[in-house]
């Protein structure tokens, strides 16, 4: 019985990972995983390309869309990923958006050291 317990946990809590495109994230040494199923996923790859979602905006769409989300639920958490290379420039204009729109609960993801040192 305790193994199909052990198994069910195991099984749900991979199905709770982020759905983000892929982008090289910085280590952290304080990184934590806080993924919750209803929070937004904001992406910033290596060119600068804004992805919503894994849905690739402009800047304007990004507050539009973000502006819909904030009207149903003002309390959702954001999380911005961005690859190593992503110019700071770009990151701020996706930070001020989601500020501008009136998120509070803005977060950067990285990934754990630890996670860093384990090969591929």
């Amino acid at each position: 019985m305790f193994f199909l317990l052990a198994s069910f946990m195991m099984v749900s809590l991979t199905m709770s990972k982020q759905q983000t495109i892929k982008v090289n994230l910085p280590v952290a040494s304080s990184a934590q995983s806080d993924f919750k199923p209803d929070m937004i996923n904001l992406a910033v790859n290596a060119t600068g390309d804004v992805f919503f979602d894994k849905g690739a905006v402009s800047l304007p769409e990004l507050e539009r869309k973000l502006g819909e989300r904030f009207g149903k639920d003002p309390a959702t958490p954001v999380y911005i990923s961005a690859d190593v290379n992503t110019r700071y420039s770009d990151l701020v204009k996706v930070l001020d958006g989601a500020k501008r729109v009136g998120f509070t609960k803005v977060a950067f993801n990285v990934k754990p050291a630890n996670a860093a040192a384990q090969p591929k």
